[in-house]
């Protein structure tokens, strides 16, 4: 048996950002990850929002510096509409900050985290490795591993993602409510420059935005019906480039097709408790949200940062695993995700809603809200903290 203060199981962004900001912290680290991971060919369909607040957080444990500027595009403004007329606009410059946040590939901040985390002198990679079984008793966790090896640490933490294999044999509740709703990614080619714009339409078939890349390429994400996903997907190279240009306005010009549609189901996921005595869950197996906020990230970042700042600051008589110990972390992340969970899907049920009036309602509430500076002033505000 191979001892360890803290094992994470999973190496995705939250987990083994976890990992490298624990890199100065007097703890021996497991990392376990079915496979590492790899840059596709080309441009990445999977690409993520990252907030300063989070760009500072990747930083400060050096990995931001690393990432190829020539992958990264900086969000210097955003426009939102509604579906009938409703308009909503935010400006870096007006809120006197450079940028509103990043756009990147999945793929780019997964590989920076994991090179860092291979230079960790304090960290211990089993990969691959897959868990079969885990087991607890009152001084420590034990994962035992498909290959025979077995793990024992002071503290598991499960980042294994929604449908989490750690938080399924702990026997932590996790509450699923189906959209009925699949998110379409894709990536293309502007004939237009975007100048480092992102969009974001509320129609009647879901929540269309568009997100900027470097040079004249975006990334879509379109929330919508499961019947229309699927129409979405099945549509020839012109036709679903024609379909997003004038679900856009055409804003952009005409689109030209850089990696082929994608769809993944959506659902919202609540776990009442992601703290149990040797135990602690952190980015999608802790919480899932809907898309339409950019947040899923960097909830699962602010995650690993404070779950981090508690473990390394943690006194050398101090058991890390204890409940007590652990609900300072949960205490800690819960106004957070709460408040994102409940926007994220208000928002969704109130674009879902037909009829007239509710209509009328939404769309001069953006239009008011544009109007009113010290409204959008503390919304860009709280984007900068966890856009």
């Amino acid at each position: 048996m191979q001892s360890f203060d803290l094992i994470i199981v999973g190496g995705g962004l939250a987990g083994t950002a976890l990992a490298v900001a624990l890199r100065d912290a007097p703890l021996r680290v497991a990392l376990v990850e079915t496979r590492p991971p790899v840059r596709p060919s080309g441009w990445d369909a999977r690409v993520y929002a990252v907030s300063p607040a989070n760009v500072a957080f990747l930083d400060r444990i050096g990995v931001w510096k690393h990432v190829d500027p020539a992958r990264v595009a900086p969000i210097r403004g955003m426009e939102v509409f509604g579906d009938a007329g409703g308009r909503l606009a935010f400006s870096a410059f007006e809120a006197g900050v450079p940028e509103l946040g990043w756009i990147l590939e999945s793929s780019t901040m997964a590989l920076e985290l994991w090179e860092n985390a291979r230079r960790q002198g304090n960290l211990t990679l089993f990969c691959p490795a897959q868990p079969e079984s885990l087991s607890f008793d009152e001084g420590a966790a034990h994962l035992r591993l498909r290959d025979g090896q077995t793990l024992s640490g002071r503290l598991l933490v499960g980042a294994d993602g929604r449908d989490s294999w750690v938080r399924q044999s702990a026997g932590l509740a996790a509450h699923n409510t189906p959209y009925g709703e699949k998110g379409v990614v894709a990536n293309f080619e502007t004939e237009k420059r975007h100048r480092n714009i992102a969009w974001q339409w509320f129609r009647d078939d879901g929540v269309l935005a568009y997100l900027p890349l470097p040079g004249n390429r975006i990334s879509i994400v379109w929330s919508t019906p499961d019947n229309h996903a699927d129409e979405l997907c099945a549509l020839s190279e012109m036709q679903f480039c024609d379909r997003v240009a004038e679900a856009g306005a055409r804003v952009l010009g005409e689109l030209t097709l850089v990696t082929p549609p994608q769809a993944f189901p959506l659902r919202l996921m609540r776990v009442p408790q992601t703290v149990a005595p040797r135990l602690a869950l952190v980015g999608d197996a802790a919480h899932g949200i809907h898309p339409l906020s950019g947040h899923g990230i960097n909830l699962g970042f602010q995650d690993a940062a404070e779950l981090a700042t508690l473990l390394g600051g943690a006194p050398a008589w101090q058991d890390i695993g204890e409940l007590r110990f652990l609900q300072r972390y949960q205490r800690a992340r819960r106004e957070e995700t709460v408040l994102m969970q409940t926007t994220t899907d208000g928002l969704r049920r109130l674009f879902r809603q037909s009829g007239s009036a509710v209509g009328a309602l939404r769309n001069v509430g953006l239009g008011l809200t544009d109007r009113l500076p010290f409204v959008k002033n503390a919304l860009v505000r709280y984007a900068l903290g966890a856009f």
